[in-house]
């Protein structure tokens, strides 16, 4: 894979964690607790720092209470 496709999927699984977070009213340091993970590292997923690992985001999704393909699905613009 090209480093542009991993930084583009980054970036949607950056966009979906912020969304679905926001959505559900939780801070970045109630979904680290949520998903046993550092608030710092909620923080550096949204800015698509992180590549994370599959058991990343299984961790992430289950502490934002979705499927962990819903993190991967770029969403539509509008």
């Amino acid at each position: 894979m090209s480093e542009g496709r991993g930084l583009e999927l980054r970036t949607v699984v950056a966009t979906n964690v912020r969304s679905i977070r926001r959505e559900r009213g939780f801070s970045q340091e109630e979904l680290g607790a949520a998903a046993d993970l550092h608030r710092t590292y909620i923080g550096s997923v949204e800015r698509s720092e992180r590549n994370l690992s599959i058991d990343s985001i299984a961790a992430l999704a289950h502490g934002l209470g979705v499927e962990p393909w819903r993190l991967l699905m770029p969403q539509p613009q509008g």
